[in-house]
């Protein structure tokens, strides 16, 4: 049986794209705002494109964050991508601004250092051994990034042997920066899976194995 997916509708995003990625990966898609078919869905995932600062506007209007909280609260799935992973670290700085995000990881997004920005193109990744989200895939495989901005450090830290940490894949350009998250039921990419061909659609594959 078909996995229901609702890709969340705010505003910002590859909506369609990821859309037709999901349904290639063989789960059933919607695209809406609805907080009753969101809540519902097996999974919920949220794209994002362009400014954190408008990303969290339109999130908060919308009552994104709020349906991301809840959904989490009760275990249940939640998948960002490229800035629909930012805006769940605490906060976003842009040209000196501070926006608060959903706060869902500690964390800040900040400019990337690297002698070209932005980051636009192929990349490698390095995920661990354990990774769910890359099982299954060439350790040198290429991802497709395009931002300006990513979270240089991880501050989340598990000090109890009962909690799983969480999973952290890390890309580099021109330093480290925070490429994946696998962290219970909320997983992020700061890649475009949709976007990268037929590794991108084994991540999806295996993100919709999960739900």
């Amino acid at each position: 049986m078909s996995k229901r997916v609702v890709v969340f509708d705010y505003g910002f995003g590859n909506i369609r794209s990821a859309q037709r990625a999901l349904a290639r990966a063989g789960a059933d898609v919607e695209i809406t705002s609805d907080y009753d078919t969101a809540m519902a869905a097996d999974g919920l995932l949220v794209p994002g494109v362009g400014a954190f600062a408008a990303c969290m506007t339109g999130l908060r209007a919308a009552r994104g964050d709020w349906i991301i909280d809840r959904r989490l609260s009760g275990g249940r799935p939640v998948m960002g991508i490229c800035v629909g992973m930012q805006i769940l670290f605490a906060r976003g700085v842009e040209h000196g601004v501070e926006t608060e995000g959903c706060d869902e990881w500690p964390g800040t997004v900040e400019p990337l250092r690297a002698p070209v920005v932005p980051h636009m193109g192929w990349n490698t990744v390095q995920a661990p051994d354990d990774s769910v989200l890359f099982a299954g895939t060439d350790p040198e495989e290429h991802y497709y990034f395009v931002h300006s901005y990513g979270v240089r450090e991880w501050e989340l830290r598990v000090t109890s042997d009962k909690i799983r940490a969480p999973r952290v894949t890390w890309a580099t350009h021109g330093e480290p920066f925070v490429a994946a998250v696998e962290n219970g039921p909320l997983w992020a990419t700061q890649f475009h899976p949709e976007k990268s061909g037929d590794a991108g659609a084994r991540l999806l594959a295996n993100w919709l194995g999960t739900l």
